[in-house]
């Protein structure tokens, strides 16, 4: 009983982690991702400076580490939430990792947009707003949505690496009860709700991009 009241709290805190996460890189990331492929030389709002700094800063972040990401935003962390442990202060890490990451899905995806429907609104006199909001994200969303999918993915695997070093969640479950006493039930446990939850998550994005694509939005 001790054990599985443990499993459900440690559960919940990386939902918790998780979506916050996720809500706050995708409310960064989806636009930063609009103006990357925007920005691109030939596009409707090209701007080539603009569009370098932007993908580098991307290239950058997306190549650190997440274990050496979390170490070095620390200061930040605790400007923000007031300690650099437990489940609010590893949201930092996690969003600042998956920020760059939605940017660069979010690009990819518009990028596949047939550039036939943005040259014939453009000829019909749509504004580049009118561009992206009506044609460019309803076309990409299915792409998006497998994206995002994919990254929320990614951030359950992370949040339990975030645990390990103090961030709560299964990944402080798995160390501290499972590892660090030899509890081999709890490690088992811990693996079998991330897997769980890795499932769910992919199962729910595959449905959810396949009903937009059919629902021709």
């Amino acid at each position: 009983m001790f054990q599985m009241t443990l499993l459900y709290k440690a559960t919940i805190e990386t939902v918790y982690m998780v979506v916050v996460s996720g809500v706050v890189a995708t409310v960064v990331g989806l636009p930063w991702g609009i103006v990357l492929y925007t920005s691109r030389k030939g596009n409707i709002l090209s701007h080539p400076l603009l569009y370098q700094v932007l993908a580098a800063i991307v290239n950058v972040t997306r190549s650190i580490p997440f274990i050496i990401l979390m170490i070095a935003v620390i200061p930040i962390t605790r400007v923000l939430v007031g300690s650099s442990i437990g489940t609010n202060a590893a949201i930092v890490p996690l969003s600042l990792c998956a920020m760059p990451f939605i940017a660069r899905v979010v690009e990819n995806a518009l990028l596949e947009v047939d550039t036939g429907l943005v040259e014939a609104a453009t000829a019909m006199g749509a504004t580049a707003w009118q561009i992206v909001c009506k044609i460019l994200i309803p076309e990409a969303m299915p792409g998006i949505i497998n994206g995002l999918t994919l990254t929320v993915v990614s951030l359950i695997g992370y949040s339990a690496m975030a645990g390990a070093v103090g961030g709560g969640g299964l990944g402080d479950l798995a160390i501290r009860y499972g590892y660090q006493r030899f509890d081999t039930s709890v490690m088992f446990m811990t693996i079998v709700v991330i897997i769980v939850l890795v499932q769910a998550m992919q199962l729910v994005g595959d449905k959810l991009a396949k009903w937009y694509a059919h629902a021709g939005f």
